[in-house]
């Protein structure tokens, strides 16, 4: 968007769901930021790439703004670097680099940007945030995940956040905010993955899937005895349940998990363009893979009889599972729970179908390059890490061995 910035059209702007720049069209290398918070700020464009910061909007005027941008575009055509001249005022506190800088920017560019956001603030922006960007130091976190493991922390969950937080930190090096990353030598923690890969044993899954339609017949009954009291009440009926394989949403979202191995981010967004009934195809866009690769999964006759039987009693047009205002899951942690539970299954996560997925794959000789496919990982290394063999699985290999007398 190109304007000419001036006050007339600082009370145009309007914040977007997305930040947005308006490039002056007076002088080239001068304009706006718009940030979703409203918030907004002068910006000095005086190479490709490289941009600084020259004051928020409300405290500087359009006019002071525009002679900071022409002194810088003026040094920088004479080869000087404008953050080498002025690198004390660019140094920010770790605060206002997260809030100004970084979060516009992870908000638009990676899928769970909110997330990601929410854990930097909580973990780190909480007890560092009036600290310079500068005044992070391998020390500071150090102490930081000694405390967070004494606490009860899992080395798993450290180690996620201390990734995000350098991760940050690496842009606010590309974008030139400071000179090195403060945290390239310290090291996440070592975990041991393939240990903790958890899936369902023969019995947990019958229990489950028993479980699965015990709900379901709950819910209609439920919901039959429901109509029944407002049938004698002149009342309006919901929707007749009984002549239904499914209740609702969940049973058919664990049972094409269990066959797909799909993530859940994946599931959630999943849509009904992008099923194939015909060729028995599930495809898995680049926009909502976590790759950014688009992948198809095959499927087996039971994700298939689930699909087309969820097809015929949804009202969703658009995603395959929705929430009655339409809209997509973020979560399903209170059936999820409460399923398993009924089942008598415990420490068992929804990504741990995806894990019962992969073995089960491997347990019946799939080799681990088609696994890798189906799951959709960028190197063999993470398929190793969640297709192992189960430990009675390897136990009767070996018990086929012939003692040698």
């Amino acid at each position: 968007m190109k304007a000419l910035i001036g006050n007339a059209l600082l009370l145009k702007l309007k914040p977007s769901d997305k930040q947005y720049d308006v490039r002056d069209t007076k002088l080239i290398g001068f304009l706006i930021r718009v940030n979703p918070s409203g918030k907004m700020m002068y910006v000095c464009e005086y190479q490709r790439g490289r941009r600084v910061s020259l004051g928020k909007v409300g405290v500087l005027t359009p006019a002071q703004a525009r002679d900071k941008a022409l002194a810088i575009l003026g040094n920088a055509a004479q080869g000087i670097d404008p953050q080498g001249i002025d690198k004390k005022k660019t140094i920010i506190s770790l605060q206002e680099f997260i809030i100004n800088e970084y979060a516009p920017w992870v908000k638009q560019h990676r899928k769970a940007g909110v997330r990601t956001l929410a854990h930097i603030n909580r973990c780190f922006v909480k007890f560092f945030g009036n600290k310079s960007l500068t005044e992070i130091t391998p020390v500071l976190i150090e102490q930081w995940r000694t405390q967070r493991l004494k606490d009860g922390l899992s080395t798993e969950t450290v180690n996620r956040d201390i990734g995000a937080f350098k991760a940050a930190l690496s842009k606010a090096v590309l974008w030139g905010f400071i000179e090195t990353h403060p945290l390239a030598k310290l090291k996440l923690l070592k975990v041991d993955r393939i240990g903790k890969i958890r899936f369902l044993s023969a019995d947990e899954e019958k229990r489950l899937r028993q479980a699965m339609k015990f709900r379901d017949e709950k819910i209609k009954i439920e919901r039959q005895n429901g109509n029944q009291w407002r049938k004698e009440r002149d009342y309006t009926l919901y929707p007749d349940l009984s002549k239904y394989e499914f209740a609702d949403y969940l049973s058919p979202m664990v049972l094409l998990s269990i066959n797909t191995g799909l993530r859940r981010g994946e599931l959630f967004s999943l849509q009904w363009q992008n099923i194939n009934f015909e060729q028995a195809i599930l495809t898995i866009v680049g926009d909502i893979a976590k790759s950014g690769k688009t992948r198809h999964v095959p499927l087996n006759l039971q994700a298939l009889h689930v699909l087309k039987t969820w097809r015929e009693q949804t009202a969703s047009q658009e995603l395959v599972f929705s929430k009655k205002d339409g809209k997509p899951f973020d979560n399903v942690k209170k059936s999820w729970t409460t399923l398993l539970r009924s089942a008598g299954i415990e420490n068992f996560r929804w990504h741990d179908l995806r894990h019962h997925f992969a073995s089960r794959l491997v347990m019946v000789g799939v080799d681990l390059n088609t696994v890798r496919e189906l799951l959709g990982h960028s190197d063999l290394a993470m398929t190793l890490r969640y297709a192992h063999l189960a430990p009675e699985h390897k136990a009767n290999a070996v018990a086929k061995l012939i003692e040698i007398e």
